[in-house]
């Protein structure tokens, strides 16, 4: 696989007004006001809106460490953003850079690896990877930016039969807080490499990626859709099928209570739906087994999405809205599921409860997912067997929520107490980042980042502090 071309380097000198930090990039230089500003800080989830003092429209590695230099010399707090799914902390005052022009995809087919630069969406490698019959750990929208995903472990799919996207990075190229270009592998700064991989964006900014690719040529996929008169007998089927799922077949069951009105499909506005996703890596038969037992139900699915499909398909799964909202996204752990947890589930947020939430999820974990990785990670949670996330509308400015009163808050007595730091979205989510971790899992996170980043300069995220600011 090629190396990196470090050879455009430079010597800082002292200070740089903005019109000198501007001659030295191929890319631009915003300030509030300016054209194209509003779209450059523009994010998907617009609970969090950013008024950030600066943007650098960054076109190669080479100007994301101008950026963070030139920030770095005034003290200033740095945000990147490529999409802005995980948006968190407004990035006032902040240097803002954007990575969404580095969006070069290469793939490697005798290797089945692929390497991406910053700004690369899932949709960019899923269609790159799919002529040779190979798929990446990709999660449930195709809009999602490549390394933000994987800095927070990365969900995938079929993440039961491989684990974390973030279990198969190979190398990445990584601007850290001192403006150094460097390369961190299992090899090659390993603490860091360690770190970046579940810790999210606190140690850098990442530049370039390298992964592994899954064979994939086709999947059997799709969702079954049921009305929500049926949400007991679906919840309690699925809770027992998941009981002797082969590794091959992942599943999640949401409960969605979408608005009346488009892009919604028609069946779906304005009522309590019950939606199972399933991707299968094995034969469309054997899938087809599989699933029979939710097809012959007493009230069948009022959709039913589930064949054998091109992987380059498979954002249909989910359908995940691909316009920009307002919301908060929170998440917990569970170690298992038991018939208590369902039944609580069923009550706070059934077809009889005030549940409000858009979206409440139980995804099902285990198999590879519950493994260590062959080279360790920061990522967490790796006891659990289900995480159940909420997603709700939460426009700019409105209240917090009442925590002790909310889907998660009524059932956290049965959480095995850690989230899902990807699934940490909106006002109020970067709060609850050390829980995402074991203690011993974020006390080595700070060390690492007092050692890269001491003043805490990438801190316009889901914050890992350095040892002495906690």
């Amino acid at each position: 696989m090629p190396l990196p071309d470090y050879s455009r380097t430079s010597t800082d000198p002292p200070a740089l007004t903005l019109p000198e930090l501007e001659q030295r990039l191929r890319g631009t230089v915003l300030r509030r006001g300016e054209k194209g500003y509003e779209e450059e800080t523009a994010v998907y989830n617009t609970s969090v809106p950013s008024r950030p003092a600066i943007v650098v429209t960054a076109a190669d590695a080479e100007d994301v460490r101008e950026a963070v230099s030139f920030a770095a010399r005034q003290d200033r707090p740095i945000a990147v953003q490529a999409t802005g799914h995980g948006a968190t902390v407004a990035a006032d005052e902040a240097l803002l850079i954007n990575t969404r022009r580095m969006n070069h995809v290469e793939v490697f087919p005798d290797t089945r690896t692929a390497r991406v630069g910053a700004g690369a969406l899932w949709r960019d490698v899923i269609v790159a990877a799919a002529p040779h019959g190979l798929a990446p750990l990709n999660g449930s929208s195709e809009t999602v930016g490549v390394v933000g995903y994987t800095l927070g472990g990365g969900l995938g799919l079929f993440s039961r039969k491989y684990g974390y996207a973030a279990d198969h990075v190979h190398a990445m190229d990584v601007v850290t807080a001192d403006g150094e270009l460097v390369r961190a592998t299992p090899h090659e700064r390993s603490d860091l490499f360690w770190a970046l991989r579940g810790g999210k964006g606190n140690f850098g900014v990442v530049t370039s990626m390298e992964f592994s690719l899954f064979p994939a040529p086709t999947v059997y996929a799709g969702g079954l859709i049921f009305p929500g008169e049926a949400s007991e007998d679906v919840l309690r089927l699925w809770h027992a099928w998941t009981a002797d799922c082969p590794e091959d077949l992942t599943s999640s069951l949401a409960l969605l209570r979408l608005p009346d009105a488009p892009p919604v499909p028609e069946p779906l506005r304005g009522r309590l739906m019950v939606h199972l996703r399933i991707v299968h890596l094995g034969s469309p038969v054997e899938g087809e087994r599989l699933i029979a037992p939710f097809r012959e139900m007493d009230r069948p699915p009022v959709v039913d999405t589930v064949r054998e499909m091109p992987y380059a398909e498979i954002a249909t799964v989910y359908n995940d809205p691909a316009d920009p909202s307002p919301y908060r996204q929170c998440s917990l752990s569970l170690a298992r599921l038991d018939h208590d947890t369902v039944d609580s589930l069923l009550e706070i947020a059934g077809p009889d409860s005030d549940c409000t939430d858009m979206i409440v999820e139980l995804r099902h974990l285990g198999g590879a997912l519950t493994r260590p990785p062959r080279v360790p990670n920061a990522v967490g949670a790796r006891e659990a067997e289900f995480t159940l996330t909420t997603l709700s509308f939460a426009p700019p400015g409105s209240p917090p929520p009442d925590h002790t009163d909310t889907v998660l808050g009524r059932i956290r007595h049965r959480s095995s107490g850690s989230r899902v730091v990807n699934f940490l979205s909106g006002p109020e989510a970067a709060d609850l980042t050390s829980e995402a971790f074991d203690v011993e899992t974020f006390t080595r996170l700070s060390r690492i980042k007092n050692d890269h980043d001491p003043r805490n300069l990438f801190r316009v995220n889901h914050n890992v502090p350095p040892v002495g600011d906690r």
